[in-house]
């Protein structure tokens, strides 16, 4: 099965487009479960700790959500354990069935480019044969290097049935620095959108979108909802939602007429739900996974009855 149809056969199932951001640092994480965990550095003994914290909110939500998206810097902070974290955590998520987004973001030219295609979408070839390092399902790219730079994540796409999601209008607010500068009578964001949609041509599922998605991020909803429109075969993956201040509403132009077109990414307002109200004065922090399951079912409801309230029947 084309991974994009198996993206949407999840969200469909779970009745869910939210996607968990497993964006952990050693500070969200309660004591209680640091303290449980050894190791033979304070480095080690941290990326223990989020490991621990990781699979716990697995755990909580891999029944309800289709995919985790796990952001590498997060991981890289803590050195060579935390990269081990990262790689265990994308590891376990898969083995509960869920699709794996790397959030990685990365870029460039010729034997580089493909060095990180095969790292983290392929395999890695060794003396005995070939395997693979990481083995996530999509990740990001940055396509500032133009086509050569993205070509051989495409091309590992296609031999492995992986995906990619291409930044296009980033959440941030200096985005429109550069995104945002006037190309031929078009906006660079729109010339981006061009070239994804083309890419993206070779790698289309069953089901009416392609293996090549876009970043749109959920603080700009205009450019959201004109991107749907420019795209309507590219599924997004929409960040900025709830902690980087993007609402409900501000997500709504990035859905199709069904209610798909697009995963909707919370990480902080998730991991970290049992630091606010009612969790924080009502609960121990023993129950934060309990906390990130209740936020990702409010989600869940918030973004259905939305969808219903702008005239989409949803799944």
């Amino acid at each position: 099965m084309h991974l994009i149809d198996r993206l949407i056969e999840q969200i469909i199932e779970k009745r869910n487009p939210t996607v968990v951001g497993l964006d952990t640092r050693l500070e969200y994480v309660p004591d209680h479960v640091v303290e449980r965990c050894s190791g033979a550095s304070p480095f080690e003994v941290a990326a223990s700790a989020i490991f621990e914290f990781n699979k716990a909110i697995i755990d909580a939500v891999y029944e309800h959500v289709p995919a985790v998206k796990i952001q590498i810097a997060y991981y890289e902070l803590y050195g060579p354990p935390g990269i081990e974290a990262f790689r265990l955590t994308a590891q376990y998520a898969k083995s509960k069935g869920l699709i794996v987004i790397g959030d990685i973001k990365r870029n460039d030219i010729g034997s580089t480019a493909e060095a990180y295609a095969s790292a983290y979408l392929g395999e890695t070839p060794l003396k005995s044969g070939r395997m693979p390092a990481f083995d996530l399902d999509f990740v990001t790219v940055n396509p500032y290097l133009g086509t050569d730079g993205v070509m051989p994540f495409i091309q590992a796409c296609k031999d492995y049935n992986k995906g990619i999601f291409v930044l296009v209008k980033t959440s941030n607010h200096s985005s429109g620095e550069f995104q945002d500068l006037p190309v031929e009578g078009k906006r660079l964001y729109n010339k981006v959108a061009e070239k994804v949609v083309e890419w993206g041509k070779e790698l289309m599922g069953t089901k009416g979108y392609s293996h090549v998605g876009a970043v749109i991020g959920a603080t700009y909803p205009r450019q959201l909802e004109e991107l749907r429109g420019e795209m309507p075969h590219t599924y997004f993956l929409i960040p900025g939602y709830g902690a980087q201040g993007g609402s409900i509403q501000d997500v709504m132009g990035g859905f199709d007429e069904h209610g798909l077109g697009a995963v909707i990414n919370a990480s902080r307002s998730v991991i970290c739900a049992y630091r606010r109200s009612p969790w924080k004065e009502e609960f121990s922090p023993e129950c934060f996974a309990d906390a990130a399951l209740a936020e990702v079912l409010r989600m869940k409801e918030e973004i259905e009855a939305a969808l219903s309230h702008n005239g989409i029947k949803p799944w």
